[in-house]
This record gives structure tokens, sequence and C-alpha cells, in this order.
């Protein structure tokens, strides 16, 4: 009788856990990116991105500034505090698991109502002093997995926000990369459009030579201004978008933009080949991803929560300690006081709360199982997405420099026939105002590659990798 006793407490103290066990949500994963099959092959030392993925455009200032998007860039110390508020709660939930320990000491001097008899009819007040020290223990065994639970719900919520961290880790960097780009090429546009202005002061200056030897009329010398009075414009105009992407970079980087400047360099930009991987390797790689999967994970395990509220809790506690009313009996062994006992508690009616509360859970469940799907299918449309743009925009580029050699050609000829007094300068003003269309299309297609590939990295993972999500490794160690 004694050993079934005893392995009836021990069965009890070990408790099991209610609610479903968590298994990660199905999605549908196709076996390869439909966009990926006519997608030039990486070089096998692009087998992998990594995580300085950035370094694959090999721009030493790009480099720099993503570097300091870690140190400087508000959001991420944001979302990086958030994580660590994350992880106290897991360590706060995993102190539930044992028991609580407290002390106190008293000396408390009283004196009792003159105004109330005693048994011996006296009406005197009389003062008295109580010393009491005491210490007390409660413990609340885990008998139906409630603190199990809480903790799983809490550390696969740090995860999810160690995730967040990293999503927001990769969408500055991602920002910064393409406001670069479009920095880059607006500079390439500044040299392109002072190029122009001075083949179209040059026309303006033959236009005038001509008009006064009268070969041509005034229209041509006023068609000339105009054509270099819009270039200019245009080339100061660049500089409401250049300097609005500076600031852009330096709140990423975390500086004041009053005091953050980049200077002008010559374009240097080729779209880097790409390793693309296979699509299930997106549910390990994005963080947002993983973020939305560990939520799923959290919301599971408050499903255990709520139906351990349906089962009764035992407490254990004890207490003892000295009290006297004289200082020197206090701490002896006729002082001495103690109790020892459990106590159990269940709900009888609560007027359908605890089932509410279930319903919650469950349907908060499903909720984040939903958006687990959503945000794998999202991945899945933006990795499609800019493969797509990056095949397209390659074949545009290829089309749009052949018609920029074109132009340049007609350019050339025109002058020549204008200069022989063949043609009016609307045609000469016609094919400078294609050429320079051309070019200009040709530095936005550019534009545009640089960030459909910045995208596509993006929405790969950018070279994350996963850490462990399961066990209590991941989080610092189990009760």
């Amino acid at each position: 009788m004694k050993r079934i006793t005893v392995l009836v407490l021990a069965t009890l103290l070990g408790g099991c856990a209610v609610g479903p066990d968590y298994v990660r949500p199905s999605t549908a994963v196709p076996d390869a990116f439909k966009e990926s099959k006519d997608w030039k092959v990486a070089a096998p030392g692009d087998a992998e991105l990594g995580g300085r993925w950035w370094e694959i455009y090999h721009d030493a200032l790009l480099d720099a500034l993503i570097a300091q998007v870690d140190i400087s860039n508000q959001n991420l110390a944001q979302a990086e505090a958030k994580y660590r508020q994350a992880a106290a709660l897991v360590q706060s939930a995993r102190a539930a698991y044992y028991p609580t320990l407290g002390a106190d000491a008293s000396a408390t001097r009283s004196m009792s109502s003159s105004n109330r008899s005693s048994t011996t009819g006296s009406t005197t007040s009389s003062a008295a002093t109580a010393y009491a020290l005491s210490a007390n223990a409660s413990w609340e065994p885990d008998l139906w997995g409630k603190v199990q639970r809480t903790v799983e719900s809490n550390q696969a919520t740090a995860q999810a926000t160690a995730g967040d961290l990293q999503a927001a880790r990769l969408s500055a960097q991602g920002a910064l990369a393409q406001d670069y780009w479009q920095l880059r090429i607006l500079d390439a546009q500044k040299v392109l459009l002072q190029d122009t202005v001075a083949a179209y002061q040059r026309s303006l200056q033959l236009t005038q030579n001509q008009y006064a030897v009268g070969v041509v009329s005034k229209a041509d010398v006023i068609q000339a201004q105009t054509q270099l009075k819009s270039a200019q414009a245009q080339m100061i105009d660049l500089g409401v978008l250049r300097a609005q992407t500076e600031h852009a970079i330096a709140l990423l980087i975390g500086q004041p933009a009053s005091t953050f400047s980049i200077a002008p360099v010559t374009l240097v930009a080729a779209v880097p080949a790409i390793p693309t991987g296979i699509p299930s390797a997106l549910l390990e790689r994005r963080p947002d991803i993983s973020a939305a999967e560990r939520r799923a994970a959290a919301a599971n395990a408050q499903i255990g929560v709520a139906k351990a509220a349906y089962f009764p809790a035992l407490t254990l506690s004890a207490s003892g300690g000295f009290q006297s009313d004289s200082f020197a009996n206090w701490l002896t062994v006729p002082s001495r006081v103690w109790s020892l006992g459990p106590a159990l508690a269940q709900t009888i009616f609560d007027g359908g709360a605890r089932k509410a509360q279930t319903d919650q859970a469950i349907a908060a469940y499903d909720a984040s199982v939903a958006a687990y799907k959503q945000t794998v299918l999202t991945g899945f449309q933006e990795v499609e997405d800019n493969l797509a743009a990056l095949r397209v925009l390659e074949d545009e580029a290829k089309v749009q420099d052949e018609t920029v050699q074109s132009a340049r050609q007609s350019v050339t000829l025109m002058l020549n026939q204008y200069k022989a007094g063949l043609v009016s300068y609307t045609s000469v003003a016609t094919v400078q105002a294609t050429l320079l269309s051309a070019e200009n299309s040709a530095l936005s297609i550019l534009n545009r590659r640089m960030a459909a590939s910045v995208k596509l990295i993006v929405a790969l993972g950018g070279g994350w990798n996963q850490p462990p999500l399961t066990g209590n490794a991941a989080m610092g160690g189990g009760h």
C-alpha cells in the first residue's frame, strides 16, 4: 500500500501537459521556382549567399554603409529590445517550476483598550510586546502542464521576436542597398545630362553661326535654346531626388541627414548572379516565415494553458518560526511554531469563462496558422516576381543598349546633314531628344535591375541561417 501511495504521488508531481502537442502546419511547396527554369546558374564561388550578402556587389562603400545599420539603426535597436523583453518573459515563466521561499521578522508593541472588560472584571489597559520570526515556502506542482505550456509559448514567442529582429535587419539592409544604387544611377544621369547640355551648347553655337551668315532662320536658334534650357532644367531637377535619397540612407544608418553626404563617383554596377536554391529552403531561410511559424507554435501552447484551467490546482505550503512575548525567550524551542499542508482548489462554476478562453486560444491558433501560410505564399510570390523582373529586364536592357547605339548614329548623321544644309534643325532636335530619352531609359532599366537583384536576395532570406528553433537549448536551457 505504501508503494502504491508513493507511485501515485510521483505521478501527480510529474504531471502531464494537457492540450495538443505542436506540429508545424503543412504548406504546399513547389518543387522548383517557375521563373528559375531559364535562370543563369551562379558560379561555384557564389553557391551560397552567406550572411554578408551585399558583398556580392563588390562595392566597398556599400559594405561600409550596411555595416553601420547594425550599429546605429534605431528600428533595429527597438527590435533588439523587444527580443530581450521576450527572452526575459521566458525566464519569468520558468520560475513557476520552482517553489517560492520567503521570510519575515517583526517586533510589535501594542496596548489593549482600557474600556474592554477582562474575565476578572478589570478595565485596566496593558501594553505588550510580541516578537516573531518565520520562514515560509509554497509550491504549486505543474500537474496539468500549465507552466510547461506557458514556457513553450513564451519560448516560441521569443524565437519569433528573434526572427522579427532579423527580418527588420534584412529589410533595412535591402532598403539601403536599393537607395545606394538609386543614388549612383542619379549621379550617372547627372553626368549624362551634363554631357547632353554640353552637346546642346555646341549645337546652339553651330545654329547661331549659321544664322549669322543667313543659312538658317531665327526659329532654329530659338529651338536650340529651348532644347538647351530644357536639358539644364532636367539636370537641376535631379538634385531633389538625389538629396532625398541621400537623406534616406542617412536615416537607415542612424545619422542626421544634415551632416551626412555621399560624394558622386563614376557608376560601376553589374547585376550579380544570384543562387536561388530550392523553394523548400525558403521556409528555413526567410526570417519572417520563421517568425510566423514560431507564432503558430506559441498560439498552440496557449491552448494547453487554457485547458489546464479545467483541472484543480494543488498547492503545497509550509511555514515555521518563533513567536514570543519576551525577547529573551524569543528564539527558544518552546517559542517555535510551524504549519504544513496541501491545499486543493477547483473552480466549480464560472459561467463559461474557461470554455470561452479555450475557444479564444483555438481561434488565435487558427489565425496564426493562416498568417504563417500567407507569409509562405507571399515569400514564393516575391521570389517569382523578382526572378521574372530580372529575366525580362535583362532582355530589355540588351534591346535598349542597341537603341542607344542606333540613336547615337542618328545624331551624328543628322548633324552632318544639318551642317550641309540638307535638313532643318527640327530634325536634329528630334534625334537628340531621342538619344537622351534612350540613354535615360537605359540607366532606368539598370536601376530597376539592381533593385530587383536586391529584392530577390531579400526574398530569398539574404543568406540568413536559421538557428535551432526547437528545444530548450534555443532559449538558454530547460527547467
